[in-house]
């Protein structure tokens, strides 16, 4: 900075001259020499130099460190004091200017140069360090977010005026202060209080981001819900010299989030009830259908029945009738069961100790002479050390007979049904009952299933494509009945279907036996 201008205040003509050559041999501008106090501030104001070289001991009313005291405060320039000698109030009154420097008389041209370029460079950072810090204020004060900075203690050192509106506090009054003191926190559900992620950041030298959830308790009392982050500031050594906190408002977030999700779930009301609606008016239409073509078929019987030619012809149409009261006396009943286990949540399981070695028997009996009457072959594999299974045996029963009925119906004359019964435990036989023990039944016959009918197995009224449904009978709620009744025995149902067989396995678990139902 050989270029700078520098303004001379010496009384001694010589000496002022001999300073200002020296000053031009280095390089720097010298534009004046003031002799006293009051020129010196007079020429400071005309050409605002970058530097005044000031003679403490002026003559006149005014020395040095008064005119630098003028100067000063009306421009920011550095001062550096020329003296011989000076007393020690002097010098006291001078170092409440704030000097760069002192030059004791006489100086060496090299202490000189020496003692203007430190002072100049110095200057030049500190403007530079000002400036920054300026700008820094300046961003701080203006960005929208709340901001708090702490030393190395975790006292206040700085509030943006954002964050003087949160927490309640005014800088002047939080400056010094712990940061716990002004910035408050708590969790907004359990009410507890939380850790200052200052302190966090200050101890583990860390960002710190706060909980969901949190709740900033101002100095008036008033809950703001808020999220934040905390940053060490360290210096070029890497040690913590400070913190930075910088939090928001969320309320009005919070408020948009709140409504966003009352939306969706508006929507998804919405959208329920449409399923629900749709839902009711398919299954009106289905069972309208399907309880009006038996009442039909038994209506075209009765005409027929008065007009009938011969005692034979009679028997047909009443056999005809009475297959029709069966079907549509099964239909009514399916779907009062399916009714019931819409409803399971609300009813409780019967479980008692059902003794499969028994029970399997007398369900699997009536299947064997169907299956003889229909040339199929009915194979029934139980394992030898079935346990007591902890269930309810009607719903059990039930499952069963569904499975096995199904199968009968759609295997073909010749083939082959297959019921496998097995217990799988996670713990050693003896088998003990519990909830880590679980029975197994598959039902197999040789009918194959396409996979595009798969999914739709389960549903109500739904009946595999390709099949005859006035030839095999039945209502198509077998098989949703049987997932409702294994769910409800809070068990798993699936289907596989390969190969020219199909598969349902079903497997059910050991429940808990009521105090009441125990004897």
């Amino acid at each position: 900075m050989n270029d700078a201008s520098i303004l001379v205040v010496e009384d001694e003509s010589l000496v002022a001259k001999d300073i200002q050559n020296r000053l031009r041999k280095f390089g720097y501008n010298v534009p004046a020499i003031a002799t006293s106090g009051e020129e010196a501030i007079k020429k400071a104001l005309e050409i605002s130099p970058d530097l005044v070289l000031m003679d403490i001991r002026l003559k006149g009313k005014m020395d040095g460190v008064e005119a630098a005291q003028a100067i000063h405060a009306n421009l920011n320039i550095p001062i550096i004091y020329l003296t011989a000698n000076a007393d020690d109030s002097t010098l006291e009154r001078a170092k409440v200017t704030g000097p760069y420097g002192y030059l004791l008389k006489p100086f060496k041209e090299k202490e000189l140069k020496t003692t203007i370029e430190i002072t100049l460079n110095k200057y030049r950072m500190e403007k530079q360090l000002k400036q920054s810090e300026q700008w820094l204020t300046t961003v701080l004060k203006s960005i929208g977010d709340a901001v708090i900075t702490s030393d190395r203690t975790g006292a206040v050192t700085f509030m943006n005026p954002i964050a003087e509106v949160l927490t309640g506090w005014k800088q002047e009054d939080a400056f010094g202060a712990a940061v716990t003191t002004v910035f408050n926190i708590t969790h907004e559900q359990t009410r507890t209080l939380i850790e200052s992620p200052i302190t966090q950041a200050l101890q583990q030298g860390v960002t710190v981001t706060l909980p969901e959830r949190t709740i900033l308790i101002a100095r008036n009392g008033v809950e703001i819900p808020i999220d934040d982050s905390v940053a060490p500031i360290k210096d070029q050594q890497g040690n913590v010299m400070g913190a930075v906190l910088v939090f928001r408002d969320v309320t009005e977030r919070k408020r948009a989030e709140e409504a966003r999700q009352k939306q969706i779930e508006q929507e998804q009301l919405v959208a329920q009830l449409e399923k629900v609606n749709q839902l009711k008016d398919d299954f009106l239409s289905t069972i309208s259908h399907e309880l009006r073509t038996p009442i039909s078929n038994m209506k075209m019987a009765i005409q027929m029945l008065k007009s009938a030619p011969s005692v034979e012809r009679g028997q047909l149409y009443l056999d005809i009738l009475q297959s029709e009261c069966a079907r549509e006396i099964e239909l009514i009943n399916s779907l009062l069961d399916l009714q019931r286990l819409e409803t399971a949540s609300y009813l409780t399981v019967l479980v008692e100790a059902v003794s499969l070695q028994d029970c399997l028997p007398s369900i699997i009996e009536p299947f064997r002479a169907r299956a003889q009457e229909r040339e199929q072959i009915l194979q029934i594999n139980l394992s030898p050390d079935l346990p007591q299974l902890n269930s309810e045996r009607a719903s059990l029963e039930r499952i069963l007979a569904e499975l096995l009925n199904n199968a009968c119906k759609y295997t073909r004359a010749g083939g082959e049904i297959i019921l496998s019964v097995r217990h799988k435990s996670s713990l050693p036989a003896p088998y003990q009952p519990g909830s880590d023990t679980v029975t197994i039944f598959a039902v197999s016959n040789q009918a194959e299933i396409p996979a595009v009918e798969l999914p739709r197995i389960f549903e109500k009224f739904y009946r595999v494509s390709g099949t005859d449904r006035w030839k095999q009978g039945g209502t198509g709620l077998g098989l949703a009945l049987v997932k409702k009744l294994v769910e409800y025995l809070q068990g798993t149902i699936q289907v596989e279907s390969n190969k020219g067989w199909t598969t349902f396995t079903v497997e059910l678990p050991d429940l808990a036996i009521a105090p009441e139902q125990q004897i």
